[in-house]
């Protein structure tokens, strides 16, 4: 089934415009497929085994911030550079990323490009699975790299710090969303990082990232997007962060406040993993 939601190769595209576009000089594609610790699945193997005739593969742990003990945050500008770089990827190239999910990690790698000043940059809607469903070939061929400039300008207003979202959330003039289960948000159920803390932000609203999705993982169209924001309570006129656990399934809300036209939005990249971890900081229960 193809999907109804109109393309946009700056947000998101179907796999019937991928599958038309293949062959553009200048398309480049990323498979950023990532998986929870405890999914017993390795993304570069299963890359390796079948991928999308011409995606290289993003590593999202391996370009981060190596100096950070925080997960895959975001990398230096000069790290970011070099690594595109060295994938063929630069200046003047139209990027599609996808994830083996249908639409899970993708985000995180969409949210990184637009905060590297890149917006020629969109996430296949349904990832690898739909892709596959919609009778689309694979291949296990590398692809052919060469070396492109990326000119880049890194837009800060993109990203917050733990003293950015402590400052909005004690003043209120931003609506922060959590993207992480119910259960997590509510702090009934324990985080997957050892000795970390449970509840959330004070303030923070909860949109589960799944809520976003249709049943197939692709993302819900605008006006549907829009109605599962407000149902949450989150206060649309008011600049957006957002947060999850690791910064990765937040980079979904992000893309989905993109697609209903919300342009105001930053991403909590330490997330719980570092506001969790510090004593000092205010948590909340319960809904």
């Amino acid at each position: 089934m193809t999907s109804s939601t109109p393309d946009d190769p700056k947000t998101l595209v179907s796999t019937d415009w991928l599958a038309a576009h293949l062959k553009d000089p200048d398309l480049r594609i990323f498979d950023a497929s990532w998986y929870m610790p405890d999914a017993g699945r390795d993304p570069a193997a299963e890359y390796a085994a079948g991928h999308i005739p011409g995606a290289r593969f993003f590593d999202i742990d391996e370009i981060s911030d190596g100096r950070s003990e925080l997960p895959h945050m975001a990398p230096p500008v000069e790290k970011f550079m070099s690594r595109m770089r060295a994938m063929g990827v630069g200046d003047g190239h139209q990027v599609v990323v996808y994830d083996g999910t249908g639409l899970f990690s993708a985000a995180r790698v969409w949210w990184l490009f637009r905060l590297m000043g890149q917006t020629n940059i969109a996430v296949l809607d349904g990832g690898l699975p739909k892709w596959v469903a919609d009778g689309h070939k694979l291949t296990t061929a590398a692809p052919t790299i060469r070396d492109r400039h990326m000119t880049v300008k890194f837009e800060a207003q993109r990203v917050r710090d733990v003293t950015d979202v402590a400052r909005a959330a004690k003043l209120g003039d931003h609506c922060i969303i959590d993207a992480r289960a119910p259960g997590r948000f509510k702090g009934e159920q324990p985080e997957p990082r050892e000795g970390m803390r449970s509840g959330h932000i004070p303030g923070s609203q909860n949109v589960f990232y799944q809520d976003v999705l249709n049943a197939d993982n692709t993302m819900k169209s605008p006006d549907a997007l829009k109605t599962v924001f407000e149902t949450a309570g989150v206060d649309l006129a008011k600049p957006a962060i957002t947060t999850c656990g690791s910064g990765v399934t937040a980079a979904i809300l992000s893309l989905a406040l993109e697609r209903i036209g919300k342009t105001d939005h930053a991403l909590y990249d330490g997330s719980w993993s570092e506001w969790g971890m510090y004593a000092d900081l205010p948590i909340a229960t319960g809904a």
